[in-house]
């Protein structure tokens, strides 16, 4: 059994299929039908609802996508619709704002837009035009136009936020902490599971070494939402503490697996560009369901964060049955979705190395649309540099050009014992094409990819590397 709010209402639900989305859940099952379905893929928006967990003694919001989201999930958190802002008579503020600035005009998307707004309005500041946009990425307007949607998040971001929800936190607070950690949902032979921690993880796996993981789902959803497939035997990862961790080393960043894109994000800012690369990464939406570990295990060649972590020399730590080891990422993708793992060994953490002073790094990423898009190609690219100015060591990595995530070997070699000049990359993208064979499909095509990978390797020379603000080795 599960256990959530929806809305002010406890809820304790048990019987449903380990593939049951939240979307379904609420339309289906409880007639929530403010809450749209599009595309059941996680790129509309149309289905947005906002997840409340406590942070401290706050709380936190959470705009995500119902289609995608699956219902295990919600355990101890609280679920709130677009049925639930306003109330007889009146509208909420964000509602309001929407009807002032003539926000809507067919509507089937307007309660995922206020959904994302609300989130956004009860998010920590600044509230402005950047952070507006950002919040309303993952939403498709066909009709109305971005402007008067806008126009509504100024007129509500010089609004405090005092509505009944922020009026109640310490109750709903209170509500969810009383809450048991773990929870199941099981229908006939199918269950889902939901460990709080590493040790029950491990015990589960140990039983059920075929069970499915899932994290985020933003990946994973996808096959139950376009492929109607069902889920025998889940297990939720977002509940262990342990797989969430974050910690900050003289020498490395320590990331667990399930840790989030959004809440990874301030701390991977340090590397230059990979910023910029995950505010590219999905809708914020995606971002605050989708994880790093996931963005690995399933072994895409289009993952955007692969190829960074092999140009950094980025470790991972696998456990199984409470033994740990730690490999290289460099030779965990065997195949095309597929990796070193065996059935019951998960990925626990990440170990990233921080850049030392001598070291130099950027990525880049192309893609059909700048924003909400998978990568064509993706490069990623360290030098380490001498103190003569001369590469003494290169790692270069791609994304979108091989059946895996891949360092180019050559390309390094060509790199390295030499000054970064043009003459180097003239080298290096002569050698890109011995590294890489990409495929013609309907992203791109093989010639093309391969001309964007040398291009960026110009575009590196050209615009040079930015350089972190605070070098932490010498």
């Amino acid at each position: 059994m599960i256990e959530f709010l929806l809305g002010d209402e406890a809820v304790q639900a048990d019987g449903f299929a380990p593939e049951t989305s939240l979307l379904d859940y609420l339309r289906i099952h409880r007639a929530r039908t403010g809450t749209k379905e599009g595309c059941a893929s996680g790129d509309c928006g149309a289905c947005t609802v906002v997840l409340v967990e406590p942070e401290g003694e706050a709380l936190r919001y959470r705009a995500v996508n119902a289609c995608i989201t699956l219902l295990g999930t919600v355990h101890g958190r609280q679920v709130l619709t677009v049925e639930h802002l306003g109330k007889p008579g009146a509208l909420h503020p964000v509602q309001q704002a929407m009807v002032d600035c003539h926000g809507s005009q067919c509507g089937f998307c307007t309660p995922g837009i206020v959904m994302s707004l609300f989130a956004w309005h009860h998010a920590p500041p600044p509230h402005d035009r950047e952070t507006a946009l950002s919040a309303l990425s993952g939403n498709l307007c066909r009709c109305t136009g971005y402007r008067p949607i806008l126009d509504a998040a100024t007129q509500i971001a010089g609004q405090p936020c005092h509505d009944r929800f922020t009026q109640d936190t310490a109750l709903t607070v209170a509500r969810l902490r009383q809450i048991a950690t773990a929870g199941a949902l099981q229908a006939g032979d199918a269950q889902a599971w939901l460990p709080a921690s590493l040790e029950e993880l491990d015990a589960l796996l140990h039983e059920h070494p075929a069970a499915r993981l899932i994290a985020g789902g933003t990946d994973l959803a996808l096959e139950a939402t376009q492929n109607l497939k069902a889920f025998p035997a889940l297990i939720h990862l977002d509940r262990v503490s342990d797989l969430q961790r974050l910690e900050v080393h003289d020498d490395h960043l320590l990331i667990g697996a399930a840790r989030t894109y959004a809440d990874c994000l301030a701390a991977l800012e340090e590397f230059p560009g990979v910023g910029a690369l995950l505010e590219r990464l999905g809708s914020l939406q995606i971002r605050q369901r989708g994880s790093l570990g996931g963005n690995i295990a399933n072994a895409s060649p289009i993952g955007d964060m692969p190829p960074v972590l092999l140009a950094l020399d980025a470790q991972l730590r696998l456990r199984r049955a409470g033994a740990v080891r730690e490999v290289a990422i460099d030779g965990f993708f065997t195949g095309y979705r597929q990796t070193i793992l065996p059935p019951g060994e998960y990925i626990e953490a990440l170990r990233i190395p921080r850049l030392r002073s001598h070291q130099r790094f950027r990525v880049d990423k192309v893609s059909k649309r700048r924003d909400d898009d998978i990568s064509a190609v993706c490069l990623a690219l360290r030098l380490d540099l001498d103190e003569a100015g001369i590469v003494a060591d290169a790692r270069l990595a791609c994304g979108g050009m091989a059946a895996t995530p891949l360092r180019g070997a050559n390309t390094e070699a060509a790199l390295r014992g030499r000054p970064f000049d043009a003459a180097a990359v003239a080298a290096a993208q002569a050698a890109i094409a011995l590294d890489f064979q990409p495929i013609d499909d309907l992203r791109a095509s093989a010639a093309y990819r391969l001309k964007v990978a040398q291009n960026l390797l110009q575009r590196a020379l050209l615009e040079g590397f930015e350089c972190p603000a605070e070098v932490r080795h010498a």
